[in-house]
């Protein structure tokens, strides 16, 4: 089995918001939630440690997450930002404690990566999976010496905007400028050397983080707008400035990225024929763009609020990733570019920006 990078997985929050027991086998994890109806992926969850082992996802990246909401604003969301990066704190001690139960090992440098990779290689069984932290979103940075202290603890990438406007950019279903406040922040990060991830970037937020950043940049998990037309998806035009810069795009399982005029709640992946297949459709999308196979990855989401409900149907767990393998390989792509899609290509951006 080909080793698998996940560049976006919600591991600490279905831990500490959805009270997910990741040491479980998935199938446990939705026994335990039978009968629960407070989140549409009850009982539905397709990821867990024992299933990204299973299909040999020894590297992801692990989100911080939590949303500032100001008084007007409808989606969920904590009232304060230091509400918001006090829940960060939680879940970043839920890596910590499963670090101490050997279960994940965190890592912040290049040395670390290339160790990791040769350990998991030569012993995966007694390997923790390795992670690289993230923040999707920046509402819980109070103050730029709030970004200091996690990057301190290992803080690597750093997306500036979720769902709806937030203190520093616009994101997915709003539109707006990143103001001030966004130019201090993307300076900061420039600074530290941080990856920025221009995932869920609103189309006015996305060009100008573009012209006021020239650090490292992807998209860790964002499809092709052409294919489903949505601005959740990145448009050609955002592509094309991803591959200059020398970055990589995630592809993301949600359905609604997936299938055009997907319905949450009503369509359903078996009757409209949704299958892994048609992620490759938005694989093919970026690599003719780039004219190769070097500036794409997989970023599953897929515990990012959905399970079997809205991903593709011959998917069961996170564990069916290793079907890209196959599926790949019958579309056309040569084992080489299958290996960079499925891991080297996200390893070697990592190689290329992590301290060393």
């Amino acid at each position: 089995m080909e080793l698998i990078f996940d560049a976006h997985l919600d591991l600490a929050m279905n831990a500490l918001e959805w009270n997910r027991n990741f040491r479980l086998p998935t199938d446990k994890i939705r026994i335990r939630e039978k009968g629960m109806s407070d989140l549409p992926d009850r009982g539905k969850g397709t990821v867990s440690f024992p299933s990204l082992r299973k299909g040999n996802i020894g590297i992801c990246v692990a989100t911080l997450i939590a949303r500032y909401v100001k008084p007007k604003n409808p989606l969920p969301g904590w009232n304060s930002p230091e509400q918001a990066w006090a829940q960060t704190q939680g879940q970043l001690a839920w890596y910590e404690e499963m670090i101490l139960q050997n279960e994940l090992i965190q890592i912040k440098s290049k040395s670390e990566l290339k160790s990791h990779i040769e350990n998991w290689k030569s012993n995966q069984n007694r390997t923790p999976i390795g992670y690289i932290l993230s923040l999707e979103g920046a509402d819980s940075i109070v103050s730029m010496e709030h970004l200091e202290k996690m990057h301190k603890k290992g803080l690597r990438a750093i997306g500036p905007a979720h769902y709806g406007p937030g203190t520093y950019a616009f994101g997915t279903d709003s539109n707006g400028s990143i103001g001030r406040k966004g130019k201090s922040l993307l300076k900061k990060i420039q600074d530290l050397r941080l990856i920025l991830d221009v995932t869920h970037l609103s189309d006015q937020s996305f060009w100008e983080t573009i012209d006021a950043y020239q650090g490292p940049l992807w998209a860790s998990h964002s499809n092709c707008r052409k294919l489903v037309p949505n601005k959740r998806q990145l448009e050609d035009e955002q592509i094309k400035v991803i591959i200059e810069r020398k970055g990589v795009i995630g592809m993301a399982f949600d359905a609604w990225m997936l299938f055009p005029d997907w319905k949450r709640g009503i369509t359903q992946p078996k009757s409209v024929g949704l299958l892994i297949d048609n992620i490759v459709d938005h694989i093919d999308h970026i690599c003719q763009i780039a004219g190769n196979s070097d500036h794409v990855m997989i970023g599953s989401d897929l515990d990012g609020g959905f399970g079997t409900e809205q991903c593709p149907s011959d998917l069961d767990t996170i564990a069916d990733l290793q079907k890209l393998d196959s599926i790949l390989e019958n579309r056309g792509y040569e084992k080489n570019d299958i290996k960079k899609i499925l891991s080297q290509n996200g390893i070697n951006f990592l190689l290329s920006n992590l301290p060393y």
